[in-house]
């Protein structure tokens, strides 16, 4: 009788490879999965060290261009961030990874998909509700969630006497004081010392960007061209980019060289821990900041308010907590390509020393800044005195709320 298939989420590190001994212990053929969305890894030894270990099959799917084009760039448009600060690099990355898995999964009649996220953290959710809704019948398989496992492996000692019983290639025994999670948009790092939020992260952990300290002492500038607020063109140095994945690569480039992307934080995961992480994310930072800037020339005031107050912090919030694959993302992404339609032009920008400023930005198409009337020089078409009334009518229900409390006798 055959055996039943698995499709596991594989990186080639520690814990994957012992979870996939572990799942062919348990009497399933293991069928590996990893999907290139970026990240510096030797995908062929990872394959190999996978086929050794007993995989029937190992998959993989260079998804970089998805990722980019359809996570990255809708965050741009939208200039999602989550808790003011985090990118979500991370989240950006899951629903397309899920999306190859499931594929592969259904590629060989798997009847089960298996991950090594830890109990504790937010990728579980996020994959694992992509697969549900990708396909509902699948059956999940959490490692780190079963008692016969983590109760048999309490950490990565255990882990590595197994790997030595069982024969798994372990290249070191030594680890990093923290782990860490790599794709084109960023890198994070967390647990171990960095669980004490007060523990400043490592010079040596930072793994994409040189020091600010140490970026080099002449700024660098270059010209980022959006049209629809998606990312078209990046000129620098005289060559003009307008491959997305290049364009991309170029702006990481760029920003890992002069030290920018870089932010510590303590968040709040959905499961409801607060979390303490530190991310890199040079290139989409530059994208983002540009594109804020060039909103506040081209976007109309209240279509720019509305977007921020709910399209802007709801999409950031269905990334995190891993809702991508839902009706109300459908209709934020709809809302996001409505608010971007005159989200047309040009931002010079400069990096220097783990900071992005902006030199100018216009647009050949968009005409909402008129400096003849923003201009103090002269009067052009704007009356100054129609401002008389419209201070006049603004004030009505101030005079009626200032009245109110004197007649309550409280201070304004």
């Amino acid at each position: 009788m055959a055996k039943e298939k698995v499709c596991l989420a594989y990186s080639g590190g520690l814990d994957t490879s012992c979870i996939l001994k572990w799942l062919i212990e348990e009497g399933y053929d293991v069928v590996c999965f990893m999907a290139d969305v970026g990240q510096e890894e030797d995908f062929e030894a990872a394959k190999a060290k996978a086929m050794k270990i007993g995989a029937v099959a190992c998959y993989i799917e260079d998804i970089r261009r998805e990722f980019i084009e359809e996570l990255c760039f809708p965050a741009v448009q939208c200039n999602a961030v989550y808790e003011n600060i985090y990118l979500l690099g991370t989240s950006l990355a899951r629903p397309v990874i899920a999306r190859a898995q499931i594929k592969v999964a259904q590629q060989e009649g798997c009847v089960a998909v298996s991950h090594g996220c830890t109990g504790k953290g937010n990728d579980q959710v996020r994959f694992e509700l992509a697969f549900y809704a990708l396909q509902p019948s699948i059956k999940v398989i959490a490692p780190w969630r079963l008692p016969e496992f983590y109760e048999r492996f309490a950490g990565r000692n255990d882990l590595l006497d197994y790997a030595a019983k069982t024969g798994i290639p372990v290249s070191s025994t030594k680890s990093k004081p923290w782990s860490m999670d790599e794709n084109l948009a960023h890198c994070s790092y967390e647990a171990g010392i960095l669980e004490d939020p007060d523990v400043t992260a490592p010079a040596d952990m930072w793994k994409l960007t040189v020091d600010p300290l140490e970026a080099p002492d002449k700024p660098e500038d270059f010209t980022l061209i959006f049209e629809k607020g998606l990312p078209k063109k990046l000129i620098t140095n005289g060559k003009t980019i307008t491959d997305s994945v290049e364009l991309f690569l170029e702006a990481n480039a760029i920003a890992r060289r002069n030290g920018v992307g870089r932010v510590d934080i303590v968040e709040n995961r959905f499961i409801g821990l607060k979390s303490r992480g530190c991310y890199e994310t040079p290139g989409l930072t530059c994208l983002r900041s540009a594109h804020i800037d060039l909103e506040g020339l081209v976007l109309d005031r209240e279509v720019r308010a509305l977007r921020d107050q709910f399209v802007t912090f709801n999409y950031a919030k269905i990334l995190y907590n891993g809702l991508y694959f839902s009706p109300e993302r459908e209709f934020l992404e709809e809302s996001i390509v409505a608010s971007q339609k005159t989200v047309n032009g040009q931002v010079r920008c400069r990096v220097y020393k783990g900071n992005f400023s902006i030199l100018g930005r216009s647009s050949e198409t968009e005409k909402l800044y008129d400096a003849s009337e923003s201009s103090m020089d002269e009067i052009g078409a704007f009356s100054p005195k129609d401002t008389t009334g419209f201070i006049s009518v603004q004030a009505i229900r101030l005079k009626k709320y200032g009245d109110a409390k004197n007649a309550k006798g409280e201070r304004l």
